[in-house]
């Protein structure tokens, strides 16, 4: 990666949180306590990550209303990996150029470009990569793309009260960097480690550690099949922590018309929608127009 690439007031900004995490991790002592702030707070966002910025906001896996729409984009903010809108548009590009020159963040760019390379890349713009207008329709989901860290300040107000400082430092600030870096990680790992349940255009994997560890992010490859469904889990074994938690807030009545589609879906090169599972037990395909 060239130096004229980087987008340097994000870089640095990256630089500057890490800096102040570890600093605060000077002042307040390790122990159970600020583990489960650590840990709570790191559920908390990376449920965010996969149901709203994700899930919601990138794939539309379900219709809702507008208001808690606006929920989901809060919610999703909270893992500062940008705001919602431009994190959507550079997935959806992902998903368009999958494994090829153009993916912002394929390991076969380079390990360093997809785990962090293409966070700080100044390609990663929603104004270069589109794929957004039915987000920027919104006026609320374009103020919250230019102030996507406010709710993370406003956040630490009620950590303080709450939990003092440890819960700022644990709860406000390392499970930042852990959700950070989680994301990074597993960018290079679900493209090179696991299995193929379904024959794609890219080198997408399944893996159930992943799967455990990520909320249901982890079955990869069946979300590359499949990507406008929210259940990424297809079998019974495959626990998805993600679709578990839009099936509750269908019942609330907050989501509907939710896509639970397991169908494997996919565009090739000829515009044909096809499938292929070869894992399983299974070989079929499907073909449509």
């Amino acid at each position: 990666m060239k130096w004229s690439e980087i987008h340097w007031p994000i870089a640095l900004t990256f630089l500057f949180v890490h800096l102040l995490v570890f600093y605060g991790l000077t002042k307040v002592h390790l122990d159970l306590y600020s583990v489960g702030w650590a840990l709570s707070m790191l559920g908390v966002r990376w449920l965010g990550f996969t149901c709203a910025v994700h899930r919601y906001f990138s794939h539309r896996v379900c219709r809702t209303s507008r208001v808690f729409q606006f929920v989901l984009a809060i919610w999703g903010t909270l893992t500062m990996a940008r705001s919602p809108i431009k994190f959507a548009s550079g997935h959806r590009h992902h998903h368009l150029h999958s494994d090829r020159p153009r993916d912002l963040h394929s390991p076969g760019n380079g390990y360093f470009q997809a785990y962090l390379g293409w966070v700080i890349s100044k390609d990663y713009d929603e104004r270069k990569l589109g794929l957004v207008g039915d987000l920027l329709r919104y006026p609320e989901l374009v103020w919250l793309n230019r102030l996507y860290f406010l709710p993370n300040l406003l956040l630490l107000v009620p950590l303080y009260y709450m939990g003092g400082a440890t819960a700022v430092v644990y709860g406000g600030g390392v499970s930042v960097l852990a959700v950070w870096h989680l994301a990074f990680s597993v960018t290079v790992l679900f493209h090179t480690v696991g299995w193929q349940a379904y024959e794609t255009s890219d080198s997408s994997r399944n893996s159930f550690v992943l799967g455990l560890l990520t909320f249901g992010e982890g079955w990869h490859n069946n979300h590359h099949a499949n990507m406008s469904s929210a259940k990424m889990g297809h079998q019974p074994y495959q626990i998805d922590i993600g679709f578990l938690t839009f099936r509750l807030f269908e019942l609330m009545g907050l989501v509907w018309d939710l896509n639970k589609s397991t169908a494997p879906k996919f565009v090739n090169q000829n515009g044909k929608v096809r499938s292929r599972k070869i894992r399983d037990g299974i070989d079929e395909k499907a073909v449509a127009a």
